[in-house]
């Protein structure tokens, strides 16, 4: 899982945005939450929450081919997993996302965008894809990554995009 992928500069531990990170799950609340939610979290999502659960990212920019043109989809932090299931009911209740899986990020939009893993094709305990959602266009679902790890090591920096835009 994540082989050579270098988490030392992945997370942004800002001393004023500690509330944003939980305890490290154990397995019995993955369990508790996953029955919850009605669906079986990666075991990627579920090693990286363990690893460091939720909190704000350096690496904040995701870059996907919508059209043939390049789209780049925004986020701030990763919802802690202690926090989940509020915030997806929250999200499907209040915002009117569609129950499609499970939001995961935030993005600077302030919940008119979020990130969520999406099980519409592999069923609720399958492996999903990673989509992004746009409340504001109708909820337009965008492919970002066919599984968690792919998202994770797609997420780049704004450095590693200021030198994508210069070639």
């Amino acid at each position: 899982m994540f082989e050579n992928f270098d988490f030392a500069d992945f997370w942004n531990d800002d001393v004023e945005n500690m509330d944003l990170i939980g305890e490290s799950p154990s397995d019995e609340l993955i369990a508790e939450i996953e029955k919850e939610l009605g669906y079986k979290l990666p075991a990627s999502y579920i090693w990286l929450m363990k690893q460091h659960n939720g909190g704000l990212l350096n690496k904040t920019d995701f870059l996907v081919t919508v059209s043939n043109s390049w789209k780049l989809i925004g986020i701030t932090s990763f919802i802690k997993i202690n926090s989940i299931c509020d915030e997806n009911q929250f999200m499907k209740d209040d915002w009117g996302y569609p129950d499609i899986g499970v939001a995961i990020c935030d993005t600077p939009s302030a919940g008119h965008e979020m990130i969520f893993l999406d099980y519409r094709e592999c069923g609720r305990q399958g492996e999903p894809k990673v989509v992004h959602i746009d409340q504001e266009l109708d909820y337009e679902i965008t492919l970002l990554a066919d599984n968690f790890e792919d998202f994770i090591r797609g997420l780049v920096d704004s450095e590693e995009l200021e030198e994508f835009y210069e070639e």
